[in-house]
């Protein structure tokens, strides 16, 4: 029976916490960022975590599940 196979962009995108949740980084932060506030840019440098709805999709996809 062959392994499992985590989706390559899953691994290079999401990391896991200590306590189980998933870190993602912001979109729409790599060009184009001249009409951007710098306010805006800011914000959007920090990391988030991943919504409960798309939670079970992206530990599907990183086969944590």
């Amino acid at each position: 029976m062959p392994k499992q196979k985590t989706k390559s962009s899953a691994k290079k995108r999401f990391k896991l916490t200590g306590t189980g949740k998933i870190k993602r980084k912001h979109a729409f932060k790599s060009h184009i960022l001249t009409k951007k506030s710098k306010k805006r840019k800011l914000a959007l440098t920090h990391d988030t975590l991943v919504h409960a709805a798309d939670e079970s999709n992206v530990k599907q996809m990183l086969r944590l599940k």
